[in-house]
């Protein structure tokens, strides 16, 4: 009965803003068009003014928070929503009438289980801010230390469920009957919204995405994380340094406390390809509401503080490579390259032709990498790449969208701070240092590190193992067919293993003997050049046994 009461409230609005009329133009509603222009509402045409886009935008307010969440991560899907209505819902607010200050302090004493005087020196019932989720409270500690209290807002994890079923309903009905529906996935972007809601509503999650960005910047002087107080900090209640400073939009007051903005715009950026390369977990919700700029005085620098750590994202290690090697390969217009790392990825359907693929890609590329350097719109490329991978069909990850959303609103707020802001050069040393950690020589050496422990644990196994498979053979468990194809592959298999391993083993080998005759000179080592050659020749045949150990794959 309630999601009948909501369909109809769906209705209405759908009504009130003139989009009924798409209603009716899908091939379910077609026939029925003539019930359409029967319909009183339908006789006058003043309720449907302007652009559909902004009618979309104006009855998503009005359905409620959810539904402007919703709008929220559909600004971001530029691979399935026309670039007009991804424009106007990016305009969506969470700006949410805020809930009593008396429910606020019952729902934290029932999470503490005492009263509030106990715990805080002080409490303003007075909410700080007011969001769909959750609204924030100013409070201070016994020790006088400023914090501020998250609280999610009362049954707000049961609407949400109610809304998520619906929605879910309503996008399995547009996969069946709309044309489009299934390339578009709607059930998917349901799916996502879902999990990023859900995410939301646990406050010890979005605690512990804090507690970890903060000690991955722990050494950093110039980007503030709040701690985090875990005594205070339940599911639906979260406790947190107060944060103070001035916000990014507000570059007038920027200006005068003297922050070099110049600066400002290439430090994010570069704070940002840290977080996604060096730690591979970044924040993942960078709009300027999160955003404040603590101005240098005499004895501290200017700092980044960042709020809001609900929406966090990791990559694979596979996504990374994938993401840097793209990044370069536009940097370097290698088309090909691009084309190529799409197809490796299996993200596009097979039989794709990689010189179709590569055409298109550069049919948008190359009009915007001529212009300066620092002209070129990220935001736009990405945009014009999605449209491309839309007529490919290729199935875009939810954790590069989530990069990609991040990106385009680092690059807005680093261009209004700075407009000359470049990008793509101040991305490219935390490129450039990636790559060469994974693939270059430092990364030859760490693969070796982590690996040869792991491979010299199981050698003591080998021998025992091999003897159990001949036992087996002699005993005739095992059947063998010498002219079997899938034999010989093994055999193949088997053969390659072992001149790795034999590769292996004489090259971590020749390592540690290049370490003990190193170690065991009694020269004093100067440089490079007083270390003895017989280390250089074993050092230098070790890596290069195991590089190839590696590369026989």
């Amino acid at each position: 009965m309630e999601q009948f009461l909501r369909l109809l409230a769906i209705q209405r609005a759908f009504i009130k803003y003139g989009l009924d009329e798409y209603i009716f133009s899908t091939p379910l509603f077609k026939p029925f068009r003539i019930i359409f222009h029967l319909m009183p509402w339908n006789w006058f045409g003043q309720r449907r003014q302007g652009p559909i886009a902004l009618r979309l935008r104006l009855m998503l307010e009005e359905l409620g928070p959810i539904y402007v969440k919703l709008g929220q991560i559909l600004s971001t899907r530029r691979d399935i929503v026309p670039e007009d209505i991804a424009n106007e819902f990016a305009k969506l607010q969470d700006d949410v009438f805020p809930f009593s200050g008396k429910i606020a302090r019952k729902i934290i004493e029932d999470a503490y289980e005492c009263e509030l005087d106990e715990v805080f020196l002080e409490f303003d019932e007075t909410p700080l801010a007011s969001a769909s989720v959750a609204q924030v409270h100013r409070a201070t500690l016994k020790d006088g230390r400023d914090f501020i209290v998250k609280v999610l807002r009362p049954g707000v994890e049961a609407l949400i469920r109610k809304d998520l079923g619906l929605l879910q309903l309503l996008a399995e009905k547009a996969e069946k009957y709309y044309p489009q529906g299934k390339a578009l996935r709607f059930t998917g972007v349901v799916k996502e919204f879902e999990k990023t809601l859900l995410n939301e509503l646990d406050l010890q999650r979005e605690a512990a995405n804090a507690s970890q960005l903060r000690r991955n910047f722990i050494d950093e002087d110039r980007y503030f994380v709040p701690e985090i107080n875990w005594k205070l900090t339940r599911r639906n209640v979260l406790a947190m340094e107060r944060v103070t400073g001035i916000s990014v939009r507000n570059i007038d007051a920027l200006k005068e406390a003297g922050v070099d903005l110049k600066w400002l715009a290439e430090y994010g950026v570069e704070v940002f390809f840290t977080q996604v390369f060096r730690d591979n977990f970044f924040h993942a919700d960078m709009h300027p509401g999160n955003i404040f700029v603590g101005p240098a005085d005499k004895s501290e620098p200017a700092t980044v503080k960042v709020i809001d750590f609900g929406i966090m994202c990791s990559l694979t290690e596979f996504d990374q490579h994938y993401l840097a090697d793209n990044f370069m390969a536009f940097l370097n217009r290698d088309y090909h390259r691009v084309a190529a790392l799409h197809i490796e990825s299996g993200w596009v359907p097979r039989g794709t032709r990689m010189d179709e693929l590569e055409s298109a890609i550069r049919s948008v590329c190359e009009p915007l990498l001529v212009q300066p350097m620092h002209e070129i719109s990220f935001g736009e490329l990405l945009q014009r790449l999605f449209q491309i991978a839309r007529s490919f069909h290729v199935e875009i990850m939810p954790q590069l969208i989530m990069l990609q959303k991040t990106i385009i609103n680092i690059e807005g707020i680093g261009r209004q701070l700075y407009p000359e802001l470049d990008l793509w050069k101040t991305a490219r040393p935390q490129l450039e240092r990636w790559m060469d950690e994974r693939i270059g020589v430092r990364g030859l050496l760490k693969g070796a590190k982590f690996n040869i422990p792991k491979l010299i644990d199981r050698l003591p196994d080998l021998p025992n193992k091999l003897i159990d498979v001949v036992d087996q053979l002699n005993e005739g468990k095992i059947e063998m067919e010498n002219k079997s194809k899938e034999i010989h592959e093994l055999r193949q298999e088997m053969k390659a293993y072992n001149q790795r391993t034999v590769l292996a083993v004489v090259g971590s080998g020749f390592l540690l003997s290049a370490s003990i005759i190193y170690a065991l000179d009694n020269t004093k080592h100067g440089d490079f050049l007083s270390v003895p050659i017989v280390s250089w020749l074993l050092g230098f045949s070790g890596v290069l046994m195991l590089y190839l150990s590696w590369q026989e794959k």
